[in-house]
């Protein structure tokens, strides 16, 4: 990690634990702690059989800055590392790599104290049960927490003398474990349609902030599923209330701190209602995600604002979080030089400097919200504090010239702020977070039509499809030293695939369909639930830790079961395979009527159920070489926002016949004419032939 290379150069002359084998640059962070860590592993869990020693399990990741502060004020202290090691079996999991082992003592973190997050310090015995949980702990007790040392002394008694209390604590956990997700869970027979979509739309509108936008007050994360979701309320109903407020949020988000005015790209979340203070943070899938937010919202307003904000959050991630092979990197870390957000934050006097014009300085200081005090301790995070034309009036320049004056400073404070030590990166590479991303490529490539998208969304699905993926289509979860690990959990087959279909859309490519198949048909034939008619999180094969866990909840990520539902649609559309409708009513039904008693839960969930109601619409255009009316067709189409499409553009005859053992292809013009023509269908009845752009705007018009 940057920001810890000194850190890392003493701890080095320490000696090593366990974790020093491993990959996960989160578990590397601790190799060199006094404490004799282990991973998650066969040969810890033993040790603690063996010993008959309870387990100390501390679940965290990279980018995490209360997992900085609890291990360097705990996991580097002598005297509390001689306590964990005496009494505990210590184990460090990535939450990143092993969100199986997270989502089960997540839920009873959340279940025991109404609240989760990380750092996760559960407390089990030997065969895994938790008796303690909790998140950070400070060394020493505070505001009526006890100090990490006396929780692990007091627990280490317990367990040594109260094993009865002990024993009774696991039961009762276990029991709350087992029927977490069955209140979301309901049985067979509910029907689900437009007025499932009213209520759930009205009921976000109520609970989302009407002054800066977003759900809740603080802290307060994006959720781009519920923001996407909205946006096919009001595609289906017409109503601006809910895009008013998608913009809103967008906007708010895009003026506030969380989003990174000099290099781009967003923090993971707010720690205050307006926007303001991130935890600085930057997650591979929040920016896959809110690019997709964007993009959407350009289609439907044409605005330029929302263009700026996606490609220049897309160039972030080419140029700080994509690897020499295309795949894409996990995080960047909050910290730089042990200090959280010391790499975004500014005093007035460097702005001052940097910028040698007086007017220029006073325009960037006025349009960022730049002060003396600051607005973060002592320092300032940049957020748009005035408009182009406040300043414009103001200073008596033409918007344009204003324009180009914040442009050419805020690129002179990037090459500035370059010269700092970097926030460290979090280099492996999974492949849910890959999926995502290559979603967001795919989705920047539609509305901006920069081919240099569409080619890195390709070469990330070819680095998948080599490193983390095999013939019998099993995928695996993570990437780093030219080698893979860990078969592939529900997200990284239902992410995946709904990027390859993406992709597909674009790229007329068959392997991309043929993968996309291969992957769903391993993911319903290993993760299927027979009994509740919906996905387990884990594999049949997968190591068999106390639950099999599933989750149908859309939070900061879209629930597996969620997007596999919306894959499963789209490919029935392609292939006519009627399992594959079967299966998404099943998951759908299995949380519908959950998401319209908690619809922030449930954005994703809803969005295919969207898709269910409203009914996909599928349009074919054979745009040969891309050129001429074809071309037209395809790039205005890709510029619209038709959120129930499905589209497929071929070449040529020859790419159509390689898509001919597919039912939806079958009927599909493959004659010898070279003209380009579209032909939409929905229902199940096609329309002729349409040769012309505007023949196929008419259609659709009449059709949406």
């Amino acid at each position: 990690m940057e920001s810890r290379s000194t850190d890392n150069h003493k701890l080095s002359k320490l000696k090593s634990n366990k974790l020093v084998e491993e990959t996960s640059p989160y578990l590397l962070q601790h190799a060199y702690n006094p404490v004799n860590w282990y991973p998650w592993s066969k040969e810890s869990i033993l040790k603690a059989q063996t010993e008959d020693k309870p387990i100390f399990l501390s679940i965290g990741y990279s980018a995490c800055h209360w997992c900085h502060v609890m291990a360097h004020e705990s996991f580097e202290d002598m005297a509390i590392a001689k306590i964990m090691n005496e009494n505990f079996v210590n184990i460090k999991v990535d939450r990143e790599e092993r969100p199986d082992i997270d989502d089960i003592y997540q839920r009873v973190c959340q279940l025991v104290t109404g609240t989760g997050g990380w750092p996760l310090s559960v407390f089990l015995t030997p065969d895994q049960k938790p008796f303690y949980v909790g998140t950070y702990f400070p060394k020493h007790a505070r505001y009526g927490t006890p100090g990490f040392g006396t929780i692990l002394t007091q627990l280490a008694d317990a367990y040594n003398n109260k094993r009865k209390e002990i024993d009774s604590a696991t039961v009762e956990f276990l029991h709350a474990l087992e029927n977490s997700s069955r209140d979301v869970i309901q049985s067979t027979g509910v029907t689900f349609d437009r007025s499932t979509l009213d209520e759930a739309g009205i009921g976000l509108l109520q609970i989302g902030d009407p002054v800066y936008g977003g759900f809740g007050h603080a802290p307060k994360f994006p959720n781009p599923s519920n923001l996407l979701f909205l946006l096919r309320c009001y595609d289906i109903s017409g109503i601006n209330k809910y895009k008013d407020f998608v913009i809103l949020t967008a906007d708010r988000m895009a003026a506030g701190g969380i989003y990174d005015h000099i290099g781009g790209g967003f923090a993971r979340y707010s720690t205050d209602q307006k926007w303001l203070v991130p935890h600085f943070e930057k997650m591979l899938y929040d920016n896959a995600l809110l690019v997709q937010v964007y993009s959407e919202l350009h289609q439907i307003t044409r605005d330029e604002k929302y263009l700026h904000v996606l490609t220049k959050t897309l160039d972030y991630v080419l140029r700080e979080m994509m690897s020499p092979d295309y795949g894409f990197y996990s995080a960047q870390d909050a910290d730089s030089e042990g200090e959280e957000g010391k790499y975004y934050v500014w005093s007035k006097q460097e702005i001052v400097d940097s910028l040698s014009n007086e007017m220029i300085s006073n325009i960037i200081c006025e349009y960022y919200g730049i002060s003396q005090f600051g607005n973060f301790e002592g320092k300032n995070i940049l957020n748009v504090r005035a408009s182009i034309g406040e300043l414009s009036r103001k200073y008596g320049q033409k918007p344009e010239t204003i324009k180009q004056a914040i442009s050419e400073a805020t690129t002179k404070l990037f090459e500035i702020r370059a010269q700092r030590v970097k926030p460290g990166l979090d280099d492996k590479i999974l492949t849910a977070w890959n999926g995502l991303m290559i979603s967001g490529f795919a989705k920047g490539y539609r509305v901006t039509d920069n081919r240099r998208y569409l080619e890195i969304a390709e070469n990330a699905v070819e680095f998948i499809h080599t490193r983390l993926s095999n013939s019998e289509g099993r995928l695996f979860r993570t990437f780093k030293n030219g080698e893979y690990k860990l078969n592939g959990y529900l997200d990284d087959y239902a992410f995946y695939v709904n990027a390859l279909l993406d992709i597909f859309e674009l790229s007329p490519n068959h392997l991309y369909l043929e993968r996309a198949i291969k992957h769903t048909d391993f993911m319903l034939e290993h993760f299927w639930d027979i009994a509740e008619r919906n996905l387990f999180f884990t594999s049949d094969d997968h190591e068999k830790l106390i639950v099999r866990t599933k989750s149908l909840y859309d939070l900061a990520l879209p629930s597996g079961n969620s997007v596999a539902a919306s894959n499963l649609l789209r490919l029935h559309v392609l292939t006519q395979n009627p399992n594959y409708l079967e299966k998404a009513e099943q998951v759908l039904e299995s949380g519908s009527k959950a998401s319209i008693q908690n619809p922030f839960g449930f954005g994703q969930l809803l969005i295919a159920i969207y898709m269910y109601v409203k009914k996909p619409i599928e349009i074919t255009i054979r745009a040969e070489n891309r050129t001429s009316e074809g071309k037209n067709m395809v790039d205005w189409l890709n510029k619209q926002f038709i959120p129930n499409a499905v589209i497929i553009f071929v070449e040529n005859n020859s790419q159509l016949s390689s898509l001919q053992k597919y039912s939806y292809f079958k009927e599909t013009d493959s004659t010898g004419t070279k003209q380009d023509f579209a032909v939409i269908c929905k229902n199940s009845a096609c329309s002729l032939p349409l040769y012309s752009l505007s023949q196929m705007q008419q259609k659709l018009k009449s059709l949406l």
